[in-house]
Parts: structure tokens; C-alpha cells; sequence
């Protein structure tokens, strides 16, 4: 029996990169975990890799750029194994590289701060009040160390208002059971960082599990870094 049998998680973004390793990662740990990718078939791999590790798994596929399906993903995680224990909204985008003010451009905007941001918050918003009628919960955001990158303003803010937001989460779960964090995976050679990163995106574990195995009494709001926890004992 792992530490979070009889949990299920909802890993978004994991059909691939670090919500994959993530979701195996739950798996490991006796979660159930609903992966969730843009399209069924590229969660195929990523659903079979938690099956493998002896958990329970299903795939829900939809678009975080389309406020109906994320109003969709949300139901459907919510009628699938009694509800959401463990959110991870670990989904993100970033705009292309814009070399100067003038040239950022205002769709950028919109497009990312719908996936990083409002989807985060409208996924959170829906699944959250039912870990707090239950009296535990887990929900962990994935932020960034991004800074002073202007050429990447679209990506940058949203993390900081996804900080700003688990603050403001964190305030309001307070004793409720329910414990959010924000974890920064680093800077990591995925689709989404690119080969000239610093780490593999193996490097993302433990540490990426160290806020869902949080104790039930630890502070909400925390800041975890993956690559400061390489060595930690779960």
C-alpha cells in the first residue's frame, strides 16, 4: 500500500514531459491518476506507465485553451473514482520570443494567460470545494524562476500572477485540510524549455512529489524548488 492509496490525482499536461513523470511518480504512490493530454491519444503512453505501476488510471482530453472544456474536464474528474484529492496543474504554454516591447503582441497574452492562468483557476475553483467537505486535499501549481526576461513577458507574468493566486488560495484554505503549494521544476530540457536547458526532466523528482506528501498539518502557500530537493526522503 503506497502513502496515497485511496487518492486520485489530476495531473494536467501529463500526456508528456514532467506531468508524466509526475503522474507515474502518483502512481507510484498508490494514487489513482486521471492524466490529461489535448487529445486521448497522446495520453496512451502516459496512462500506461500508471497502470504499470499497479494504480488505477484514466484519461480525460481536452483543450485549457477553450474555457468550455475546461469546465468539461472538470466534471468529468469530478464523476470519475468519487472525486479529485490531488489537483496538479502542472499545464503551461509559452508565447514565442518577442525581442522587444514593441514587438510583443497581444494575442500572446491572451493565449497564455488562458492555459497558465485562468484554466488553473477555473480547474481549482471547481474541484477544490469538494476536498474541503472532505476535510483533506492537495493542490500543487507549477510556477517558474523566470526573471528579467523580457522577451518572454506573457509567460513571466502569468507564473507571478499563479503565485499570486496560490498565496491568496493558501489564505483561504487554512485549516481547512486542504494544502496548496506552487513547485518550480527548473529550468528543464522539454518541449516547453528546450535543449538548452540546464536539467534533465528527470531531475524533477523527488522534489516534485515532496508538497503532495505533505504532513496534514504543514502551511499552505509554500514554495518548493525540484532542484533543491533532489536528495529528499519521501
Amino acid at each position: 500500500m503506497g502513502r496515497l492509496s485511496g487518492k486520485t490525482a489530476l495531473v494536467t499536461g501529463s500526456s508528456r514531459g514532467i506531468g508524466k513523470l509526475i503522474a507515474e511518480a502518483l502512481a507510484q504512490q498508490g494514487a489513482r491518476v486521471i492524466v490529461h493530454g489535448r487529445s486521448a491519444a497522446t495520453c496512451e503512453i502516459a496512462v500506461g506507465l500508471v497502470r504499470k505501476a499497479g494504480s488505477e488510471g484514466h484519461v480525460i482530453a481536452g483543450e485549457l485553451s477553450d474555457p468550455a472544456q475546461v469546465e468539461r474536464i472538470a466534471t468529468e474528474a469530478e464523476s470519475r473514482f468519487g472525486g479529485v484529492d490531488i489537483l496538479y496543474n502542472n499545464a503551461a504554454i509559452m508565447a514565442p520570443w518577442r525581442d522587444s516591447l514593441g514587438q510583443q503582441e497581444f494575442s500572446d497574452w491572451e493565449r497564455v494567460f488562458q492555459v497558465n492562468v485562468f484554466a488553473l483557476v477555473r480547474l481549482s475553483a471547481r474541484l477544490v470545494p469538494a476536498m474541503v467537505k472532505r476535510k483533506w486535499g492537495r493542490v500543487i501549481h507549477v510556477t517558474s524562476g523566470i526573471e528579467k526576461t523580457p522577451q518572454l513577458a506573457a509567460y513571466g507574468a502569468s507564473k507571478w500572477a499563479v503565485d499570486k493566486f496560490t498565496d491568496d488560495m493558501a489564505a483561504e484554505l487554512r485549516a481547512t485540510g486542504v494544502i496548496v503549494s506552487r513547485m518550480d521544476p527548473g529550468w528543464l530540457r522539454t518541449d516547453l524549455g528546450g535543449p538548452n536547458a540546464d536539467h534533465e526532466p528527470e531531475t524533477v523528482l523527488p522534489g516534485a512529489l515532496v508538497p503532495v506528501l505533505l504532513p496534514d498539518d504543514a502551511p499552505g502557500g509554500q514554495f518548493f524548488r525540484a532542484q533543491e530537493l533532489r536528495g529528499a526522503k519521501l
